[in-house]
């Protein structure tokens, strides 16, 4: 028998657990356990978006009941009221939670990038906390059977960009989940950054890592409930795991973070605000290169540079005449990380007009002109930039002397094969 993609969610849905709980502004996946959602069409601007974890406890964790649960989350799984999901869930009787699982960072968000916070018990519940940084397949599945959880939560704000790692813990967790026969439960979260459009270069497996598993878009443009559903699709159709994913409600795809009159709270220590998530998908590129990517300062990805460049960048980069954004003059001295204690030139990004703007143009027209003006442009010797943008195609061309255009046109087809893809996945219109 021949499948396709639908055919694999479907059949999921069939044997009784792939679904979507109340997608809001779609139709219910197949599988779906049927509590509806008036949508969004028409929502009022301010109105406050309610998240998949509200609308679970809305709907008195029905799709929990009977089981041994553990949560895969970080300080970003809170209520509309800064309470966080673990204490909520540990405090009611109807939950059985026996465990939690912290990705990178950990569950307290403590550790910088690269590390997370090990095992532990957590304080507050006296629930074991286990490490999944660094763990996929088997190794994560024996941690989840080690648990005793019977299905796997996943609640953590994500910020659209391919390179951040949680969505690739989602993936890995579903992944190990189905090794272990567990089912995966996804509590959705708004993209920060919109969400209208996917952008950039899409990844090759060649160049697969923990910055990007599986080949989407730099800028994908999607939920983490969406893209469980597209991972479960297409990346995991062999084995697919019991997933149900619980929609928002009230959230518009094109709304930015403040729109949703949800609390933030810093996903990562260098992502401290919305407006570093709005930057992150281009200035993240720069952390292949030489030159600071703002680690160390109060504006992290807002700001690049290194020690020796001068105004002529920001001239530069602001002749390229790139939509949304202005490039400011800068000075900035990191506390750790690339060029710290040391004063830094560069430029500072100013979005002007966020739904114009495209954070992985603006990255590639500041590698462009960075390496144009700078005689100290250089690229990370284990050619990191390669693993960040997905391929070795971005470093070659701007080697090569490649305008921004000739740069982004060389991942046009790729990009618009992706975009058709991801609308067979989208739970918000």
């Amino acid at each position: 028998m021949t499948l396709t993609r639908r055919g694999v969610l479907g059949l999921a849905g069939a044997v009784g657990s792939a679904g979507a709980l109340g997608a809001a502004g779609a139709a219910p996946a197949a599988g779906a356990t049927g509590l509806t959602s008036s949508g969004n069409a028409g929502q009022p601007r301010g109105r406050r978006v309610r998240t998949g974890f509200e609308r679970l406890a809305a709907d008195g964790y029905g799709v929990l009941a009977g089981q041994r649960v553990g949560v895969v989350t970080n300080p970003t799984g809170i209520t509309s009221d800064a309470r966080h999901l673990v204490d909520v869930l540990h405090a009611d009787e109807r939950v059985d939670l026996v465990a939690v699982f912290g990705p990178e960072h950990g569950f307290r968000g403590t550790a910088q990038a690269g590390g997370s916070e090990g095992a532990s018990t957590d304080p507050a519940t006296g629930l074991p906390v286990y490490d999944t940084y660094g763990r996929s397949g088997q190794r994560l599945a024996e941690v989840f059977t080690a648990a005793g959880v019977d299905t796997v939560v996943f609640d953590i704000q994500d910020v659209g960009a391919r390179f951040y790692t949680y969505v690739w813990t989602l993936y890995d967790c579903m992944r190990a989940a189905a090794l272990a026969g567990k089912a995966v439960v996804v509590l959705d979260r708004p993209n920060p950054v919109g969400g209208r459009r996917a952008a950039g270069p899409v990844l090759e497996r060649a160049y697969a890592s923990f910055v990007g598993r599986e080949p989407i878009a730099l800028a994908h443009g999607m939920t983490a409930a969406e893209l469980a559903r597209l991972f479960n699709g297409e990346f995991l159709a062999d084995a697919p795991v019991r997933l149900t994913t619980v929609a928002m409600s009230g959230w518009r795809r094109g709304s930015f973070f403040g729109d949703t009159g949800l609390p933030w709270v810093p996903p990562s220590p260098n992502m401290p605000t919305p407006d570093t998530a709005l930057a992150y998908a281009g200035t993240c590129l720069f952390e292949g290169t030489n030159l600071s990517e703002g680690r160390g300062t109060t504006t992290p990805f807002e700001v690049v540079g290194a020690e020796g460049v001068d105004r002529r960048w920001a001239e530069a980069a602001n002749g390229l005449g790139l939509p949304g954004v202005w490039f400011r003059e800068t000075y900035f001295t990191p506390s750790f990380s690339k060029h710290a204690g040391r004063v830094c030139g560069g430029v500072r990004l100013v979005v002007h007009d966020r739904a114009a703007f495209d954070p992985v143009r603006a990255g590639i027209g500041l590698l462009v002109t960075a390496r144009r003006v700078w005689g100290g442009f250089a690229w990370r010797a284990d050619h990191w930039i390669d693993r960040l943008s997905g391929s070795a195609r971005v470093r070659e061309l701007v080697d090569a002397g490649a305008g921004v255009e000739d740069v982004a046109g060389d991942w046009a087809a790729e990009l618009a094969r992706f975009e058709a893809l991801r609308g067979e996945y989208l739970l918000y219109r």
